[in-house]
């Protein structure tokens, strides 16, 4: 199992990170962004070949685009989040669809299941967001059988949401030596974390499209629904969060591709980049 432990400082607190960071996830309702992901979790089901009564597990579910996707296509899922409201919309969206599924509240770095549990797990921008890297990849590695797979997509440090990040970091900065996010995003981290324990790792750059009026409308919805951005606006004074709100148009009008729209007509095509993992447990 992967010994690999977090770079930190002695004043890194990863529990009260932690805290911190499922307050931002259950404030706002992710699933107003979330769900529009839905195509990267359909595309990842396909990459990932589920099969049918595969037991499968997803990982910081969030409101269940990719649980979703591997239930419509055989497996028994289960899907997880340590956000029990955005569970209980993966939960309403199932029973829509008459999809069996279960659903459990559990910590993406203490996952209440036995070892090699499971055939397939999954994780669509989820674990990604854990403290502690190293913990997360060896509960997922713990969980999943060996000889079956494990599959992510994780923002790209390049990519839009990377950058975004590192936006809203320049505004409030992270604990210092705590590992960012999106290092999830690049080969050589999952090198890191899986290697000694994978047969192969395929990584494959993707891109998925954000889809607004404008940057004003993307910037409403996120600072509205999206947790983090909701969070970073909530702590700052006035003036810098007129700064922020500055900064994050500029960076929305840079990524922008959707200039080919008709005249008089609204459209904002924002691509990020995304790493499509497949991991085959040893």
């Amino acid at each position: 199992m992967n010994v690999m432990t977090q770079v930190s400082s002695p004043a890194l607190d990863l529990a009260a990170i932690k805290q911190r960071q499922q307050a931002a996830w259950s404030s706002g309702n992710y699933a107003v962004v979330g769900t529009t992901l839905q195509i990267v979790g359909e595309r990842l089901a396909e990459v990932a070949q589920v099969r049918w009564d595969e037991d499968v597990l997803d990982v910081a579910a969030g409101n269940g685009n990719a649980s979703l996707a591997a239930a419509r296509r055989g497996g028994w899922v289960t899907s997880t989040d340590y956000v029990p409201a955005l569970l209980e919309l993966g939960r309403q969206r199932a029973d829509a669809e008459q999809l069996p599924m279960n659903f459990q509240v559990a910590d993406a770095e203490a996952l209440p299941f036995g070892n090699g549990s499971f055939d397939l797990v999954l994780s669509t921008f989820g674990v990604m967001f854990t403290p502690d890297h190293a913990l997360a990849a060896d509960e997922l590695l713990r969980v999943c059988r060996p000889g079956g797979r494990i599959a992510m997509a994780n923002w790209t440090p390049e990519g839009f949401i990377g950058q975004m990040f590192k936006v809203l970091g320049r505004h409030l900065p992270p604990p210092a030596g705590l590992t960012p996010p999106s290092a999830w995003g690049t080969l050589p981290h999952l090198q890191k974390l899986f290697g000694d324990e994978a047969i192969s790792i395929v990584a494959t750059p993707r891109v998925f499209n954000f889809r607004y009026r404008s940057a004003e409308h993307m910037i409403e919805v996120f600072r509205s629904w999206y947790g983090p951005v909701q969070k970073a606006f909530d702590a700052l004074p006035a003036d810098r969060a007129a700064q922020l709100h500055e900064d994050l148009a500029e960076l929305m009008h840079r990524f922008d591709g959707g200039g080919h729209a008709e005249p008089g007509r609204n459209a904002l095509v924002v691509p990020s980049e995304y790493l499509e993992i497949v991991i085959t447990r040893r």
